[in-house]
Formats: C-alpha cells, sequence, structure tokens
C-alpha cells in the first residue's frame, strides 16, 4: 500500500479540525463504584500546568481528575515550574502533553525542552526519593518537549505519529494480553477481583524505547510505524518514517524509592469529544480504560497487588 492511502486514513482521524474541537465529555461516567481512599483523604495527586500543557485540570483532563477524586484522591493543579517545596506534599505528579512555549501555538520544528536541567534534577531526586511521576507524551510535538525529562529516567521518545503500517478503521489501536501486547504487571492484574485488565485502547499517539522499564504496552512486529513530519498533521510521502516494531506505549519503573509511569499517549486516560465521536474513556470500544486509569494512579500511589 502506498503511504499516501495510509496518510488519507490518518488525516481524517486526527485531522486538526477534530483536534480543534477536542473538549472533554462533561457527561461522561466518572463514577469509581468502590473508591480505594476515603473521599478526600487520598494521597495528593499534582496535575503539571505550568508548561503550556495540552491538557490541564479544568479542561480536557477533567474527566481523568474526576475519577481520581471519586477514588479518594486530592487532585490538585502544579502552577509554575517544578520546585522542590511544590512537590513536597505531593505523592503523584501527572505531566500530560507538556510544550515548550515555543510550539504552544506552533506545532513545528524545532520542539525545544519545556523542562529546564534545573527542574528535571529536582524531580530526578523527587522520586528516588519516593515520588511517583506520571509522564505521558503524545503524538509530535509532545515527545520532542520531554526529551530532557524523559532521558533522566532512561527513556527515548519517537517524536512522531504512531500509525498502523496498513490502514485501518480510526483510533483506538487496541492492545490485549491475549495479543501479547498487555504485559502482566499489577497494573493490568488490578488489585481486588474485577480489577483486571484484559484489553485497553490509545488513540494515536508515539512511541518510547525504556531499556531497563517493565512493559505494559508493546506494539506488534510489523504493525506500526511513527510518521515524524516536521509540523504536526502535514504528512506527504517523503515525510521520515520508522518502524516501531520493539518500541513501546506503555511502561513503569522503580527509581530509587520511587516510581515512574511512561506513556506515549494522553487522551485513553480521560474522556474527551473530537468531532463526532468520543476519545479515552468515554469511547464505548474500550471499556476497561477507566479502570486502567484507576490502577495505574493506585500503583503510582504505594498500591501493591
Amino acid at each position: 500500500m502506498r503511504l499516501t492511502c495510509l496518510l488519507a486514513a490518518l488525516l481524517i482521524a486526527v485531522a486538526p479540525p477534530a483536534v480543534a474541537q477536542q473538549r472533554a465529555d462533561d457527561q461522561a461516567d466518572v463514577s469509581v463504584a468502590a473508591p480505594w481512599f476515603q473521599s478526600g483523604q487520598g494521597p495528593v495527586v499534582l496535575i503539571d500546568e505550568g508548561h503550556a500543557n495540552f491538557h490541564t485540570l479544568d479542561g480536557r483532563y477533567a474527566p481523568f481528575a474526576a475519577v481520581l477524586a471519586n477514588d479518594g484522591f486530592q487532585v490538585r493543579p502544579h502552577q509554575g515550574p517544578l520546585t522542590a517545596e511544590g512537590l513536597a506534599d505531593a505523592r503523584v505528579l501527572v505531566i500530560a502533553n507538556a510544550l515548550h512555549p515555543r510550539n504552544a501555538e506552533d506545532w513545528s520544528l524545532p520542539t525545544p525542552d519545556a523542562f529546564s536541567e534545573e527542574e528535571v534534577a529536582v524531580l530526578r531526586r523527587w522520586v528516588e526519593e519516593g515520588g511517583s511521576l506520571w509522564l505521558m507524551a503524545d503524538h509530535m510535538p509532545f515527545p520532542g518537549a520531554v526529551e530532557r525529562l524523559a532521558g533522566a529516567f532512561g527513556v527515548t521518545f519517537s517524536n512522531g505519529f504512531v500509525v498502523p503500517t496498513q490502514a485501518q478503521p480510526d483510533p483506538p489501536d487496541l492492545f490485549s494480553r491475549d495479543a501479547g501486547t498487555l504485559g502482566d504487571h499489577p497494573i493490568t492484574r488490578g488489585f481486588r477481583s474485577g480489577e483486571q485488565i484484559d484489553q485497553i485502547g490509545t488513540f494515536t499517539g508515539s512511541g518510547f524505547r525504556a531499556p531497563d522499564a517493565h512493559v505494559l504496552i508493546r506494539f506488534p512486529d510489523g504493525a506500526f510505524q511513527s510518521l515524524e513530519p516536521s509540523e504536526a498533521w502535514q504528512f506527504s510521502d517523503t515525510t521520515p518514517k520508522r518502524s516501531m516494531d520493539g518500541w513501546l506505549q506503555g511502561a513503569t519503573m522503580q527509581v530509587g524509592r520511587g516510581r515512574v509511569a511512561v506513556f506515549g499517549e494522553a487522551a485513553m486516560f480521560t474522556a474527551q469529544r473530537a468531532g463526532g465521536g468520543f476519545m479515552g474513556f468515554a469511547s464505548p470500544e474500550v471499556p476497561q480504560n477507566k479502570q486502567f486509569l484507576l490502577n495505574v494512579a493506585r500503583w503510582l500511589a504505594g498500591v501493591d497487588g
């Protein structure tokens, strides 16, 4: 199949007008049948809003925050640079689609680092001392913005759009135990009866390598590639591309006394409307995504299976 045909399918699925209309689904089911923590008494989760983030607590990540709040977590925004003082009371820091100010309105190369060397050093120490980082970098330009931060934890992102090598229906892309693309981990096993995850779905995004990590989501061989344009959604037959064989879209690691969860896709953890369809746990095609969200948050908070 010529790349042109695949690109046409991709543009239909994630064209710029759909992204412009991408918004939180205020009708999504954010309930939690059996909360892990007492209401408002759980660990503090900070959502980064200090780095031109595409996802914020009151914006596209409002359903994400609501689910965690309904599980008992204390969810708050974090604004401004990362400092030891600002992180002192937090158990989990969520960074979802951060950007350098240069790319806030211009999604083209270059994609400078969103985080300073000092911030990265602060965050690395905080994790080593027992904090937990939840890092998400979606499709280009988001991976480029976290290159320095990801590298501090041994993670290397592809700064592109990960798509099937053959034309497929619109996202989600499905990963499952049966297919061997969803790893075994306390997160996928769950912490109580009925919480096991057998299949989840992601919505385009990026891929990464993490040699020392525990695999949660891996791309099947021969099935996905990363298209790496110089400007988001501007594709042609000459757009650079690379195979995603051996690359991941979800992984965890222990770092000192802390924990890290990395994902190359962010919409899967919230509920959104885009154009005439749904993304994340609002999509009827991914009924276990909300439980996956809860399991990730609980593991980062120190719950063990």
